[in-house]
């Protein structure tokens, strides 16, 4: 091997990290547009059966389809700002209630408590307090005021993207198929194109089993809550139900949302005879639709529309969010259920994949 050839060699490899690089800081810079291209993938399979019956049995034209389909999602989403307004006026209404004074002198109490509490460990929580500059806090207002306008905007602009992207996904259902069968290698398209069709198919109908689940859930939480007279129990119901959509962590926030909810929508009636009984029904109801949700309609749902053994889906969500937190507990399955397909098709002899894979 000559001295050429190895420098050669050694500027490839070379070349070759550089271009690695280059690839990931490019990929994280527009790490906006990947999500909002990952949201819309997953809007456009949600909203692919509705299409094809659209244009199967009623004979809709395909833009007509989409057109339609997107106007509904739009009106869901309306539909949902709606329905938060009045929670939001009732829960300032409800704390309007409250008797100023009586809430003062708890404060107090409390804050004398605590004081005393601290005095007794040594620490003079007064003095502490002396030494924060809460000047130099109110500085910070404008950066805050500054940091919600532009969250404001990039929610704009996201939005638009969002629904831009569906619409065309929608529109030529094949266009992200064509996008990965023109990177992929020479002699795997057939094969690839088979496996996106499944997968197609499978997430489609995971995330209408996601909707289906949530559903069921909103109308348990809904029956709850209205049976204990809580105000504006369908917009609770729906709040908690969707926060359903992660797995494990989500069902724990939502406890926490429906306990102050139901407290605050009783305010004003006496606490140990109406706040604190009504309160403990409502959670005693909330862990029944939990176990009917956890032990029923999850299990039978997922291993239905993913064709995966319940312990398995466990297992893959705990791993995904051991590795990624929150947001790899709930892209843990569609990515699991990809690469299931994806192994079955080009290593279905491998004995651990036939038996991963035996049901797909």
């Amino acid at each position: 091997m000559t001295s050429k050839t190895i420098a050669n060699g050694i500027l490839r490899a070379l070349a070759i990290i550089i271009g690695i690089v280059l690839l990931g800081y490019f990929l994280y810079a527009i790490q906006s547009v990947i999500v909002y291209i990952i949201i819309a993938s997953v809007l456009s399979l949600i909203a692919r059966p509705l299409i094809i019956t659209l244009r199967r049995k009623l004979k809709f034209p395909n833009t007509l389809a989409v057109v339609f389909t997107m106007l509904l999602m739009l009106g869901f989403l309306t539909g949902l700002i709606v329905m938060f307004i009045p929670l939001v006026a009732e829960q300032g209404k409800s704390l309007s209630l409250l008797e100023v004074n009586e809430l003062q002198n708890n404060i107090q109490e409390i804050f004398n408590q605590t004081t005393s509490y601290f005095a007794s460990k040594g620490i003079d929580v007064l003095s502490e307090l002396k030494n924060v500059d809460f000047l130099s806090q109110f500085k910070e207002i404008p950066n805050l005021l500054n940091s919600v306008l532009g969250a404001v905007g990039s929610l704009s602009v996201g939005l638009f993207s969002v629904l831009f992207i569906s619409f065309f996904f929608m529109k030529d259902s094949q266009i992200l198929k064509k996008g990965v069968l023109a990177i992929i290698p020479n002699g795997t398209e057939t094969r690839f194109s088979k496996s996106l069709e499944t997968i197609n198919n499978l997430l489609s109908r995971y995330f209408i089993g996601l909707l289906l689940q949530i559903t069921i859930l909103f109308i348990l939480y809904t029956l709850i809550l209205l049976i204990f007279g809580i105000t504006n129990a369908v917009v609770i119901a729906f709040l908690c139900a969707l926060l359903n959509l992660i797995p494990y962590v989500g069902p724990m926030i939502g406890a926490v949302l429906m306990f102050i909810l139901s407290m605050t929508s009783n305010i004003g009636l006496n606490f140990q005879e109406e706040i604190l009984p009504t309160t403990i029904y409502v959670m005693i109801g909330y862990l029944i639709a939990q176990l009917i949700d956890n032990f029923a309609s999850q299990p039978l749902i997922f291993s239905k529309t993913t064709k995966s053994h319940p312990l398995e889906i466990f297992l893959v969500i705990i791993i995904g969010g051991i590795l990624f937190g929150v947001l790899g507990m709930i892209t843990a399955v569609p990515c699991y259920t990809a690469l299931k397909v994806i192994l079955k098709e080009f290593l279905s002899d491998n004995k651990i994949v036939k038996s991963l894979t035996k049901d797909l």
